[in-house]
């Protein structure tokens, strides 16, 4: 079973970047991605998100749980903005250009089309970015990049310790759901969903149970080594920045700005090509 939010260490340009360069980027990434419809540039930070993905020497086999539920996800949303808003496009770049109709009010427009396509390249923008860092970027570092950026430590290494508890709890539930179907509880596809749903009850009780005994455990642990004792902690895995994480941080600082002049001279968020 292959872990949620895991590490995958790979010897790549995107590995070498510090933690604290690549979460800056990101952020400037999807801001740049979220702050505008303009399709030419929504075209090129997904045509540079899949490249950062590819540089990064990941696989859609590392995150096919999450390319799956994300692909669903987008599916759905564009399937839905279309049956509740088929004419949002029309009202938004003030042109109307019918291709077909789907009977009632469920009218094809090229507006709707073009707008359906923006919905798109923001997700073909923003998710390899995402699974990019999160696949490249180790806990610990992580929690040290949150902190260098002005996060309490503490919160920050909350968060850290989230992380590295996901993939636990993903391989208790799988021992728990073989353990529990070695005693005849039926948890494959030949039962029907409302069945296997009944029966995942056996397995979440035993699991927020080991899960909450690992809590105490750390919690202690922490407790009796004097953890948020003093205002500020060193990391281990701290680095320092180096030419390549300046290189990343301005490069997505000139996106986010370019997202920014772009809503300036289409007066606003949209860029319409039907004017």
């Amino acid at each position: 079973m292959r872990p949620l939010f895991n590490y995958i260490d790979r010897p790549s340009p995107v590995h070498r970047l510090t933690g604290a360069a690549k979460l800056v980027s990101m952020l400037l990434w999807t801001l740049a991605a979220m702050t505008t419809y303009d399709t030419r540039l929504l075209a090129l930070l997904a045509v540079g998100g899949v490249a950062l993905f590819a540089a990064a020497r990941l696989r859609i086999a590392d995150v096919s749980f999450l390319f799956g539920f994300i692909l669903v996800f987008m599916v759905l949303n564009n399937l839905l903005v279309f049956l509740f808003a088929p004419e949002h496009g029309v009202s938004i770049y003030g042109t109307r250009h019918v291709l077909f109709s789907l009977g009632g009010r469920w009218v094809v427009t090229k507006e709707q089309l073009f707008y359906h396509l923006n919905l798109l390249l923001k997700y073909c923008a923003m998710i390899p970015v995402v699974m990019a860092f999160i696949c490249t970027t180790q806990p610990s570092e992580f929690a040290a990049s949150l902190n260098r950026i002005g996060v309490k430590y503490t919160v920050a290494y909350s968060v850290a310790l989230a992380l590295r508890y996901i993939p636990d709890v993903q391989r208790d539930y799988h021992e728990i759901s073989q353990a529990q179907q070695a005693r005849g509880i039926e948890m494959s596809r030949k039962e029907s969903l409302i069945k296997r749903l009944k029966s995942a009850s056996a397995i979440l009780i035993p699991l927020i149970l080991s899960s909450m005994d690992r809590i105490e455990v750390i919690s202690n642990a922490m407790e009796l080594r004097g953890f948020g004792k003093n205002k500020k902690r060193s990391w281990y895995m701290a680095r320092p920045f180096t030419a390549g994480d300046v290189l990343a941080m301005i490069l997505c600082a000139l996106l986010f700005a370019a997202a920014l002049i772009l809503n300036r001279l289409n007066g606003g968020r949209f860029y319409n090509p039907f004017v």
